[in-house]
């Protein structure tokens, strides 16, 4: 039972995602495999060898425990161990050249996890693989193997020659009942691609990239994913009056777009929740006339990670069975500086008429997240409104690159998203909407100064609350895991995507808005 391999349209360009089959067979025995790769992990003081190796002893003379104790193996999460087959005859597998053992952990989701994504590393440029870690795992760790396989394989160029690419084919065998285990796989799957296109979009280089772009990649997605999809151009912004969005944007050559996408469940009626995504598209960010140093720059292709989050979630919610009403909404401009730049000391009015003093040009995401949330609180009707940002440096001395963190003014619905996240392999950690500091937003001249200082986290969150009024809502500022600097786990370097993971395992719960607060009046 095979899932192919897929493609987003123009976005992915020549990339293919590998291919997840299912199979009952020994991974010794699937016939074209060129890697068989089994689990061992720790008992005590001993080390253990999982489903898959007592098949593969009998066809090879070859003490496995024995390369384990001579490697100094100590069974962590995505350790690997290799042996080379030189001589095939004989074996089931005739095209069988490596054999290598995969270190699980405890052999929990967030373990198998990063065991999936060590083992695509090491097989990239190979045809077929077959692996037993998956006979260790129950559906969660099914899920979380196929998100480790597909996005350790990650992989983006522009090269001439191609590099080496993923592997092509992953089975997972010695599959009790593997039947069984298909939505497992499939939801995996979905997930996995979500991530892929979140990071797919903010690599891209910003020669190609611009706001109009992002709405052509959305139309992509939503031809695809059967998504309604509306785009408002800059005539467009201008009349209906989202003032952030074309003050951030109007120095570009490109002019800002806002892409809206909609999303509803077969069984939808005006009763079902309704949740409004909302994602900064920042497609370069130079800072504008508060520029940024030239280094600080050089990541700025992906300060549009919260609209290719939105998006990339956009396409998956069907595959993962959403039970409520979503619309994606893409705040998308470009921050460049030219004579007609936004400058320190305007003042703008936002959709609905809130104005913001212009301190500080670089901090213009919240200035086009604010119009559109304005927006989804005025116009939308929105059970609960979540945004996604790379938003605040400040959030990355708070947290380094491995967790990212929120903001939420109801309790019940924070609590969905950490445990959310914390399934997925996305960690976010709460963080507080101090009242003592609104005082520091005050301005002489507008409704709040756009760069109020420090603690600039939490500034920046009380700036985008106001916006939000009495609707249920959660801010999730990712720029402090915008970028991986190395290989880590399922992470490859460059723009990680984060988030997508985290607001699929959340918007895929039966009741993914149980307990949340209805929204307050005035």
């Amino acid at each position: 039972m095979s899932v192919q391999g897929d493609r987003t349209g123009d976005i992915l360009g020549d990339v293919t995602l590998p291919e997840v089959e299912l199979s009952a067979a020994a991974p010794s025995g699937i016939g074209d495999a060129e890697v068989v790769a089994v689990p061992f992990q720790r008992d005590g003081d001993d080390l253990v060898l999982g489903p898959g190796a007592a098949e593969l002893l009998d066809e090879l003379d070859v003490d496995l425990l024995g390369l384990l104790e001579h490697q100094q193996a100590k069974g962590s999460a995505g350790e690997i161990v290799e042996h080379p087959v030189l001589d095939a005859t004989g074996l089931t597998a005739q095209e069988l050249r490596t054999v290598l053992l995969v270190g699980v952990g405890e052999a929990r989701p967030s373990d198998l996890r990063r065991a999936g994504a060590a083992l695509a590393r090491r097989v990239r440029g190979r045809a077929l693989v077959a692996t037993s870690v998956g006979a260790l795992a129950h559906d969660a760790g099914i899920r979380a193997l196929t998100e480790g396989l597909v996005l350790g394989s990650f992989t983006f160029h522009r090269k001439s020659t191609a590099p080496t690419g993923p592997a092509r084919r992953f089975v997972l065998a010695g599959m009790v009942r593997p039947e069984a285990r298909r939505p497992a796989l499939a939801r995996g799957l979905a997930t996995a691609r979500a991530g892929w296109l979140a990071r797919t979009l903010a690599t891209v280089p910003s020669n190609e990239k611009n706001p109009p772009w992002m709405a052509d990649q959305a139309r992509l997605v939503a031809n695809e994913a059967g998504l309604t999809v509306d785009v408002w151009d800059e005539r467009r912004l201008r009349k209906d009056g989202f003032g952030g969005l074309l003050a951030v944007g109007q120095a570009s050559s490109t002019p800002p777009r806002l892409v809206c996408l909609g999303y509803s469940p077969e069984d939808a009626s005006r009763r079902t929740p309704h949740v409004v995504l909302v994602g900064k598209g920042i497609t370069f960010d130079t800072g504008g006339l508060s520029i940024k140093p030239a280094e600080a720059m050089t990541n700025m292709k992906r300060d549009m990670t919260g609209a290719g989050v939105v998006l990339s979630v956009m396409s998956a919610l069907a595959a993962v069975g959403c039970p409520v009403r979503v619309t994606g909404l893409l705040a998308c401009a470009e921050n460049a500086v030219s004579g007609n730049a936004l400058r320190p000391g305007d003042v703008i009015r936002h959709y609905g008429g809130r104005t913001s003093e212009v301190t500080n040009t670089d901090a213009e995401g919240r200035l086009v997240l604010a119009d559109a949330i304005a927006y989804a609180v005025a116009e939308l009707h929105p059970t609960v409104v979540v945004d996604v940002a790379t938003l605040t440096g400040a959030m990355k001395v708070a947290l380094g690159q491995r967790t990212g963190g929120f903001f939420a003014t109801d309790d019940a619905l924070a609590a969905h998203l950490f445990t959310a996240a914390k399934a997925a392999g996305e960690p976010l950690w709460r963080m507080p909407l101090v009242d003592d500091y609104e005082e520091r937003l005050e301005s002489p001249v507008a409704d709040a100064d756009n760069a109020a200082g420090s603690p600039g986290a939490v500034t920046a969150a009380l700036f985008l609350r106001h916006f939000a009024g009495g609707v249920p809502w959660a801010h999730l500022d990712i720029a402090s895991v915008g970028d991986s600097p190395k290989d880590a786990f399922e992470w490859t370097p460059g723009p990680t995507g984060f988030g997508a993971r985290a607001l699929l395992h959340w918007l895929e719960l039966r009741q993914p808005l149980a307990g949340v607060a209805t929204r307050r009046k005035g």
